[in-house]
């Protein structure tokens, strides 16, 4: 039986560039563009009747921008939409907001998709990867989809600097943002623990991302570098094109960040597991949540092995679930809940498991 296209509604308000955009997603045997709009006070009109399957959004439009349509597309037509504007190649915070608005991904629109004579290979490979990640976020199950409720956070001032005691490691690629957007924010400010991030992503963007996220969060996130003591209630971030270890013993725990050799090979992750099994055995923590290719998977299962705690994203709430299927495949993790779970399971762990 052959498997029907997905059905995808194009929202933007340039009528050249809607043409370039179907034009791309009608190429695909497995997608079927079934309609158009030019701005989103459209699109709402327009959604009950087609029913697709994903929405493609602009942000900047006239009558009713982007942000507002896909507030007003979640509460009553819940689908899985990506964002398609050429506003977030900076990694701006409308890009998050739109994220925390419950757009799955974003996707940077090449400013010249609308021209025909344009032919070059980064324009292809943009097309292919725009398809990918349509196709993708078509399969995301719309009781996933999710208004992530978050206000600012006043953090209050520690007037002495305290090394952790105990370690969260998470591993997240391709899917990411949103799952962090959900995580982060919650996770809970003690005086034993800290948790550092592997992000698989474009440094510029997850620059922005680290602003965005310690706006919101109770925690204190910030870019790991090298050779800084790990101080609980800091959370820290680096890219995949980085590699973070931790060396020394609790209380006095420090990192080491280096550019990762081979870094299209995915073995951050790894890498820094592996390090924090070594060094905190029983008091660690690993997560791996959503993304491309088997990168975690080994430094998880050595958590295990020693005695620390593992949690894996469940592979229907993962964008991409590569990666936790991977995990789930070399190792038994005591937890395996959806992403909007997780950061309460991970201060269950801290309050229940270690000391």
């Amino acid at each position: 039986m052959v498997k029907a296209p997905y059905k995808v509604l194009v929202v933007d308000d340039s009528s050249i560039i809607r043409q370039a955009i179907i034009a791309i997603l009608d190429s695909s045997s497995d997608l079927e563009v079934v309609g158009e709009a030019a701005n989103g006070r459209e699109a709402l009109i327009k959604i009950p009747k087609l029913k697709p399957n994903i929405i493609t959004l602009d942000v900047v439009m006239p009558e009713m921008d982007g942000l507002t349509a896909l507030k007003h597309i979640m509460i009553f037509y819940p689908t899985p939409t990506i964002i398609l504007s050429s506003f977030i190649q900076d990694g701006t915070p409308i890009t998050f907001d739109a994220l925390r608005y419950g757009a799955i991904d974003f996707f940077n629109k090449p400013s010249n998709l609308g021209d025909e004579s344009s032919e070059n290979n980064a324009l292809e490979e943009q097309k292919i990867q725009l398809i990918k990640k349509v196709c993708l976020t078509a399969k995301v199950r719309s009781n996933a989809l999710q208004y992530i409720r978050l206000t600012p956070n006043k953090k209050s001032v520690q007037s002495q600097k305290i090394g952790c005691k105990n370690l969260v490691a998470l591993g997240v690629g391709e899917g990411g943002y949103g799952a962090l957007l959900k995580i982060v924010p919650k996770l809970a400010v003690n005086n034993t623990t800290a948790y550092i991030i592997i992000f698989y992503d474009a440094a510029p963007h997850i620059g922005g991302f680290i602003r965005y996220l310690n706006h919101f969060s109770t925690v204190d996130v910030q870019p790991a570098i090298n050779n800084a003591l790990l101080e609980a209630g800091n959370c820290y971030i680096s890219t995949g094109e980085e590699y973070v270890t931790v060396h020394g013993e609790r209380g006095k725990l420090t990192t080491y960040v280096s550019p990762a050799p081979f870094s299209s090979r995915r073995g951050s992750i790894d890498m820094l597991m592996f390090s924090v099994a070594e060094n905190l055995d029983k008091h660690s923590l690993g997560v791996i949540l959503s993304g491309a290719g088997s990168d975690g998977a080994e430094g998880l299962e050595e958590i295990v092995r020693v005695g620390g705690g593992a949690i894996i994203q469940s592979p229907v709430s993962c964008l991409y679930n590569n990666m936790a299927l991977s995990a789930l495949n070399l190792c038994e993790a005591e937890v395996v809940v959806a992403d909007k779970d997780i950061a309460t399971e991970i201060n269950n762990f801290l309050t229940y498991s270690v000391d």
